[in-house]
């Protein structure tokens, strides 16, 4: 498939390659709609084995991201970036500031941020070329590092999908089962651990795993096996594509919810998993904590402030468990169809001009 077919089928709006061949930057920033705002989403340093994943990685991050300010309530609306290399090898002041002149040249359409492979320190090095990067550190007057709020927003999903299924909010005494134990997914582990309940994890990368044994006691197996625990709740919390149709006939688990985003491999997916009894909470729901905390940067940023509304994903989320239970879907269905109502409804109102800076 040639990019403009790629483009067309998930109806995006525009997608820009980058490249700075002294520093070794190849980039591609996809923008999908701008129907409620500028598109925000973050930027993700991957070493993919071919351009054209990429392409596919940027297209499918991108829409998820439209659905995901969507279900959040905010005025934005979906966009991300993918650099291709090594980020462990790769990052320079070059390399960064060259992306930031990339991201200037959109004029603020895109709004950029961290995700896999950046941090808070890389979203400074971008605010040199661009005003359009949230993320930046705190001492730099921005909200830091994102995992906490994140896991934050996840921990809200999963109460309110307990109370869902089983009338009570409370965590404690639960089985939650971690796959990818990264920076989201370390913050998780030590709030799960906060909250009572029981962890076992899995990740392919053996320091990440070290790096939770030492602080909390949680039960530790292979990347496949634990596909196969028995848990009250699976939380993929690595890359996307984990839940498959190889995997969800394996999975022994009351619901998902999970921070990675693309957790379904196919729309189809969520089907599967309808089909076994297994509540699946949309990840563009329950993952939205960090794009809610940076979306908070461009209003004046304030701890507090960011924490009540992330803690909304509580509500969010039943409201997406409770539609699909009264519209007879699939929870997936009902939070793209919830999503794709607000874009439609308030994205119509651009046909008005608004005194003072239009957003359109």
């Amino acid at each position: 498939m040639g990019v403009f077919d790629a483009i067309a089928n998930r109806k995006h709006g525009e997608i820009v390659f980058g490249h700075d061949p002294e520093s070794g930057l190849r980039t591609i920033i996809a923008i999908h709609s701008t129907a409620l705002g500028p598109a925000l989403g973050g930027t993700r340093f991957y070493p993919y084995e071919t351009e054209e994943a990429a392409v596919e990685d940027v297209l499918r991050l991108s829409k998820g991201m439209t659905l995901k300010a969507a279900a959040a309530g905010l005025d934005l609306g979906g966009g991300k970036a993918v650099i291709i290399g090594d980020h462990r090898k790769m990052k320079s002041e070059r390399l960064w500031r060259a992306y930031g002149r990339v991201v200037d040249s959109l004029g603020g359409r895109y709004i950029t941020a961290e995700d896999v492979g950046t941090d808070a320190n890389d979203m400074e090095l971008i605010r040199r070329e661009t005003r359009w990067v949230v993320g930046v550190p705190v001492e730099e007057g921005g909200s830091g590092d994102p995992s906490p709020a994140t896991a934050r927003g996840i921990m809200a999903a999963m109460r309110a999908t307990a109370q869902f299924l089983w009338g009570d909010a409370d965590l404690g005494g639960k089985r939650i089962a971690v796959l990818g134990v990264g920076k989201v997914g370390t913050n998780l582990v030590g709030k799960l651990r906060d909250a009572g309940a029981s962890v076992v994890i899995a990740d392919v990368y053996p320091p990440s795993i070290e790096r939770v044994v030492a602080k909390h006691e949680v039960e530790v197996v292979s990347f496949d096996e634990i596909f196969d625990v028995e848990c009250d709740i699976f939380s993929p919390s690595s890359l996307g594509g984990d839940l498959n149709e190889k995997t969800i006939p394996r999975l022994r688990c009351s619901a998902v919810v999970g921070c990675a985003n693309n957790q379904l491999a196919t729309e189809e997916d969520a089907q599967r998993l309808a089909d076994r009894d297994i509540l699946y909470a949309p990840d563009f729901v329950v993952n939205a904590g960090g794009l809610i905390n940076v979306s908070e940067e461009l209003r004046g940023y304030t701890v507090e402030k960011a924490a009540a509304r992330i803690d909304k994903i509580y509500f969010n989320t039943l409201r997406v468990l409770e539609a699909a239970k009264e519209r007879k879907l699939s929870p997936h269905d009902a939070a793209v169809a919830l999503a794709m109502e607000r874009v439609e409804s308030i994205g119509n109102l651009r046909l008005f001009r608004r005194s003072g800076d239009d957003r359109s």
